[in-house]
């Protein structure tokens, strides 16, 4: 326990797991929906602002877990409540109870049915998701893991689009497959280390290189399922299409993350000469996701569709810079999860207004009404331009960082930078099908339908866009704040993972020799 500050005041983690829990269990017994609608904002407001708390008390000099709490859970098998957090996992825990609110809000007017359950539902996915990002025992992070298919899967098939009991089992049994093999990953580790699930303590073992890479394997397809990489994310452009609007929100801004955060978390410091090993291979694929995601996005004439594959290519940004293995790349990814949570949230948010409006998420149904919306097309212009890194925004930062780290790899090694130079056509292609969606929104063409009707967004969709656009431009502008969260947490994984590769290299040359 020795990685783990335990904290001895209030217990901030388990009061923002659980508050959202208690807030689900409340609302069981609430027939009213307005009431239901208010309880829902109430809770998840509330769980925002004390995550301001975090901030506060963090300690960004130390890559120590803080905050930690560790309780007996089932003894007989070493089983623990034992969470904590790093400068990995802060930004992600932020963004998840700084999103959730606006998802209410975003949920306000467009669902009009089982009000009470989709609230429930929401609630509980709160809970899940910020377990999955402070969990320590891996069968804590597994359960956690798990339960957040049930209430997102039923967000898709009750209240998704025509087509949602397809998207809804096809996002289901694609998840669990992957889960599966985690799981036999997580009993192989738990054996392996004197019948212990403490995540900290499985780290930089002297594993052998066969079972690194069966761990490794069996950790990709969980965690490539879940970002989703090429070729494994047929099922979410499915799912985004059919979930409603909070429901495609949750599923970009913070499912996806927890992918990559995956990869970080266990990957790296479980497994780093499986990593090495397979490290090419998930860097080219890296590239092909963000290439084809690019171009397919500017094939599309479906609003949510085109977004749903913009999401393909900028995760693929961020496994690049996870894979690079140096400071740029996964600094500069840890921000692009930020970033893209917050960008392409946003964006959903915005098809949401319009599918309210004119009951269609194709671009001909939205063609020219920028001439009767000019303060939704304000914000939709400004994260359009967010979406392909404008300089100024914040997923500039984080795709120059990535860039960066990409070319330090390559020089790195002697080569001429080919990934980097690999990945640059995916920025080129985000801007062309952004500013495609953008002009056709805004002005379309000399054939428009009649637009006249439609109302421009209201105070609540106002509040509801306007912090996201604030984070556009305070990390476009001033992303230090969050660079130093994250700073000394990535620090210590490299030089950990550096330090644990040159130990190996010692003792193959003492065998050699």
């Amino acid at each position: 326990m020795d990685q783990l500050l335990l904290n001895s005041g209030f217990p901030i983690l388990s009061a923002l797991i659980f508050l959202p829990l208690i807030g689900a269990i409340l609302l069981l017994f609430v027939k009213n929906d307005a009431i239901c609608r208010n309880v829902a904002l109430l809770v998840t407001a509330i769980v925002a602002i004390l995550s301001i708390w975090l901030i506060f008390g963090f300690d960004k000099n130390s890559a120590q877990f803080q905050f930690g709490e560790h309780y007996s859970w089932i003894k007989t098998l070493n089983i623990n409540y034992t969470i904590g957090i790093d400068g990995i996992s802060i930004l992600l825990i932020l963004m998840t109870t700084f999103i959730m609110p606006f998802c209410v809000l975003a949920s306000w007017s467009y669902i009009k049915t089982r009000i009470q359950s989709f609230m429930v539902c929401l609630l509980i996915m709160e809970t899940a998701m910020i377990g999955v990002f402070v969990a320590l025992d891996f069968v804590l992070f597994y359960v956690l893991w798990e339960a957040m298919l049930i209430p997102m899967y039923m967000l898709i098939a009750i209240w998704g689009g025509p087509r949602k009991i397809y998207a809804s089992i096809k996002f289901f049994l694609y998840t669990l497959s992957g889960s599966i093999l985690l799981l036999v990953g997580i009993i192989w580790l738990y054996t392996a280390n004197n019948y212990s699930f403490y995540i900290p303590d499985m780290m930089w073992q002297d594993y052998s290189l066969t079972s690194q890479i069966y761990l490794f394997l069996a950790f990709f397809l969980a965690f490539a399922i879940k970002v989703p990489m090429f070729p494994f994310h047929t099922w979410l452009p499915a799912a985004h299409v059919e979930a409603p609007t909070a429901g495609s929100v949750i599923l970009a801004s913070i499912l996806l993350k927890m992918g990559t955060y995956g990869f970080l978390r266990f990957a790296l410091p479980i497994t780093p000469e499986a990593t090495v090993i397979m490290m090419p291979y998930v860097l080219w694929l890296s590239i092909a996701g963000i290439i084809y995601g690019g171009f397919t996005a500017l094939a599309q004439s479906d609003m949510k569709k085109l977004i749903a594959y913009s999401s393909v290519g900028h995760m693929g940004f961020v496994t690049l810079g996870i894979f690079v293995l140096n400071i740029n790349g996964i600094e500069g990814a840890i921000l692009q999860m930020v970033n893209h949570g917050i960008t392409t949230g946003a964006l959903f948010l915005c098809v949401g207004m319009i599918y309210e409006r004119t009951h269609s998420r194709e671009l001909r149904s939205a063609t020219g009404v920028g001439k009767y919306m000019p303060v939704y097309i304000t914000f939709l212009a400004f994260f359009s331009l967010s979406s392909f890194g404008f300089p100024g925004t914040n997923s500039f930062v984080g795709e120059f960082m990535i860039l960066a780290g990409a070319f330090q790899f390559d020089t790195a090694l002697g080569k001429f930078p080919y990934l980097a130079l690999a990945a640059i056509p995916g920025a080129v292609l985000a801007a062309a099908y952004m500013l495609r969606m953008l002009q056709k929104i805004i002005w379309g063409g000399t054939d428009n339908p009649d637009q006249s009707w439609i109302t421009d967004i209201n105070v609540r969709e106002i509040v509801t866009l306007a912090p996201f656009l604030f984070f556009v431009f305070w990390i476009g502008l001033g992303p230090q704040p969050f660079i130093d969260l994250i700073h000394t947490s990535v620090i210590q994984l490299l030089n950990q993972f550096h330090a644990h590769q040159a130990e190996g290299m010692a003792a193959v040359s003492m065998l050699l020799n």
